[in-house]
């Protein structure tokens, strides 16, 4: 049986991917460069892999995950939803996903410091959704 630390830094990774999918779901009919959308979407599906391992994990540790806050979200959805309706250009939501991406990053790293006896399993997810998030943030800089 895997250690609370394992489980919570999981229920974390599975929290942030679920957030990471729902901006991506609300912002991408909104973008106009295919590219740009394509991009989107081929991170949505690294996130949808990566939130599946993640879930199978937490299901054999007999847990059933973690939603997103709900205030968190709420505020997210006025946030962007405020900034398109000003700039719906697709500036705007580079900008709006790259803070997204900044603040998922920042919010692993405190939760695998906090959660330090993870198992590597555990810790491996957290680094490889690091990964994307940095690499979207990499690739929307030409769009910002």
């Amino acid at each position: 049986m895997p250690n609370s630390d394992t489980i919570e830094l999981l229920k974390e990774c599975n929290s942030g991917i679920k957030m990471g999918v729902n901006t991506i779901d609300e912002v991408c009919e909104k973008v106009s460069d295919s590219k740009f959308k394509a991009l989107l979407e081929h991170c949505k599906e690294e996130h949808q892999h990566l939130g599946s391992k993640t879930h199978e994990l937490l299901n054999e540790y007999h847990d059933s995950g973690k939603n997103p806050n709900p205030m968190a979200r709420t505020m997210s959805w006025f946030k962007t939803n405020i900034m398109i309706s000003m700039n719906d250009d697709d500036g705007t939501i580079a900008d709006l996903v790259t803070d997204g991406c900044n603040m998922g990053v920042k919010s692993l790293y405190k939760y695998m410091n906090k959660y330090k006896a993870a198992d590597d399993s555990a810790k491996d997810i957290a680094k490889e959704l690091i990964h994307i998030e940095e690499n979207l943030t990499k690739d929307l800089r030409q769009y910002l």
